[in-house]
């Protein structure tokens, strides 16, 4: 009789502890969904408004060791002009002369019409450090089309990505200059995105590369802003007193 009432228990506790067990995994994966969706993420509490300066006054700041000087209406972000050691530094400046940042310049610099004259430039840590010619060869060319490519606008080489790749709503467009290749992937002008930009990521220093970033309406002048860029950063790394 005691084994029966015991068998018997033992049913009645199954039987509420599986439901049970259910609605609590159920409620601790809603509570974590629901936490995921609502919860602020890490980068949107810190991530750094842009806090332009007129002031010009040089600051001293490095990536991976590697030194800059840069005057302080360059760096778009106002801890970037504390110094020191840094991931990363975001400049810009404007076309066609590459001044850095001014009061009666301000408006053009917030710009982002289709034609608008800012560029873009952020030094970085990479671990890769790829110059253009490598990166041509041991990245994108795996994701064209054909390798071949055709003629393009302004004296570049234009490429097509496949379109099942990440890259099928952009241009290669590459050029050849004294120093090298220049590699460009310039976003196709389309309704989602009628202000397309143009990109080049190149190597400057064992684990720091720079990438550009510039209007793809200015694609004519890209070998003016490249050298120009290169000229910029090359005076950015001048010891002081030099």
């Amino acid at each position: 009789m005691g084994r029966l009432n015991d068998d018997e228990t033992v049913r009645r506790r199954s039987g509420w502890l599986i439901p049970l067990s259910f609605f609590g995994v159920t409620f601790v994966l809603s509570a974590v969904m629901l936490l995921y969706y609502l919860a602020p993420r890490g980068d949107s509490l810190f991530n750094e408004q842009a806090a332009p300066t007129s002031r010009s006054d040089v600051v001293a700041v490095s990536v991976s060791g590697r030194p800059f000087r840069i005057p302080a209406n360059y760096l778009m972000y106002g801890s970037a002009r504390t110094g020191g050691e840094r991931p990363e530094i975001a400049i810009f400046a404007l076309l066609p002369d590459f001044s850095g940042w001014s009061n009666w310049a301000a408006d053009e610099f917030a710009s982002n019409a289709v034609d608008s004259r800012v560029v873009y430039l952020t030094i970085h840590k990479d671990k890769l450090g790829l110059n253009e010619a490598d990166k041509l060869a041991r990245v994108y060319n795996d994701y064209l089309a054909d390798r071949r490519g055709a003629e393009g606008p302004y004296g570049l080489r234009q490429y097509v990505f496949r379109q099942n790749t990440g890259y099928r709503n952009e241009d290669l467009l590459v050029g050849q200059t004294d120093a090298g290749p220049v590699v460009l992937r310039c976003v196709k002008l389309s309704p989602e995105v009628p202000s397309p930009s143009c990109l080049r990521e190149t190597a400057l220093a064992p684990g720091v590369s720079l990438t550009m970033r510039f209007k793809r309406a200015h694609l004519a002048e890209w070998r003016d802003i490249t050298a120009a860029t290169d000229k910029l950063i090359a005076g950015f790394r001048k010891p002081a007193g030099k």
